[in-house]
C-alpha cells in the first residue's frame, strides 16, 4: 500500500518521537521554573512567571514556531553582522560565522518553550493543592528548602499533576507535526513528500494519523499505570 516509502516514514516517526521526548524534557524544566516564579513572594519574579504563561498561551503554536525559527535566525545573524562590523571598524580580524539554526534543535526548543507555559500552570496548581502544613512540618524537623521540596512537595505534586500533565503530553505529541513547516524530515514531512510523488496523499496521511493514534494510545496506557502507581493508598473520589 505504501510502496517503498514505509522505511522512510518509519524513520520520520523516530524523528517525531525524539522531538516529542526532547520537547517534554524542556517543557518540564521550564514548567517547574515558571511555577516557582509564579509562587515566588517577590512580585517582580511572580510577574515574569505570569507574563510568560499568559503570552505564550495566547499566541498560536504555528506562529511561535515560525517566529522562533525564522525570526530568531534573522535576529542572531543580524547581531553577528553588527559585531563583525564593529570589530572590523576597530581593525580587528576577529569575526563570527553566520548561524544556520538546526530545525531539529529549533523544533525541540520551540515546542518545549510553548508547553513549558502550560506545564507551569499544571505544576503551580499541583503545588497549591498540597496542604502548607506539610511543608511547615518539614521545616520544623530541620529540613532545608530543597529537602522539603524534593522529599515532601515533589512526590505529592506528581500525583496532583498527572491528569493535566498527561493531557499536555498528548497535545504536545500531536503538535510535533508542526515541525514539518520548518523543513524537518519528520513523519509528517515524509508522508507529504510521498503523497506528492505518488499522487496518493490520502493514503500516506491516513497512515500517519494511525501512527499518531498508536503513539497516543500507548501513552494513555502508560499514564494509567503511572496514575495507579502514585494513587496507592489514596481513595478515589466518587461523584
Amino acid at each position: 500500500m505504501l510502496g517503498g516509502y514505509l522505511p522512510s516514514i518509519l524513520d520520520g516517526a523516530w524523528v517525531t518521537l525524539k522531538i516529542a521526548f526532547g520537547s517534554l524534557l524542556v517543557a518540564t524544566v521550564l514548567g517547574l521554573i515558571g511555577a516557582a516564579a509564579k509562587l515566588a513572594p517577590n512580585k517582580f519574579i511572580a510577574w515574569w512567571g505570569e507574563a510568560y504563561s499568559t503570552l505564550i498561551r495566547g499566541v498560536p503554536d504555528l506562529v511561535l514556531m515560525l517566529l522562533i525559527f525564522f525570526g530568531g535566525q534573522i535576529l542572531i545573524n543580524d547581531l553577528i553582522t553588527r559585531f563583525n562590523d564593529y570589530m572590523a571598524a576597530r581593525g580587528s580580524e576577529v569575526a563570527l560565522d553566520f548561524v544556520d539554526v538546526d530545525p531539529f534543535i529549533a523544533g525541540i526548543l520551540t515546542i518545549g518553550f510553548i508547553f513549558g507555559a502550560y506545564l507551569s500552570e499544571t505544576f503551580r496548581g499541583a503545588i497549591m493543592a498540597i496542604p502548607k502544613g506539610q511543608s511547615e512540618a518539614g521545616f520544623a524537623f530541620g529540613m532545608g528548602r530543597l529537602q522539603v521540596f524534593f522529599r515532601i512537595v515533589v512526590p505529592q505534586m506528581i500525583r496532583f499533576a498527572i491528569p493535566s500533565f498527561s493531557n499536555n503530553w498528548l497535545v504536545l505529541l500531536k503538535t510535533t507535526a508542526l515541525v514539518s513547516v520548518i523543513g524537518l524530515q519528520d513523519m509528517m514531512k515524509r508522508a507529504d513528500a510521498a503523497g506528492k510523488a505518488t499522487q496518493e496523499p490520502f493514503t500516506f496521511f491516513l497512515f500517519v494519523a494511525g501512527m499518531y493514534l498508536l503513539f497516543t494510545s500507548v501513552s494513555i496506557l502508560l499514564i494509567r499505570w503511572v496514575e495507579k502507581r502514585y494513587s496507592v493508598g489514596v481513595k478515589a473520589g466518587e461523584f
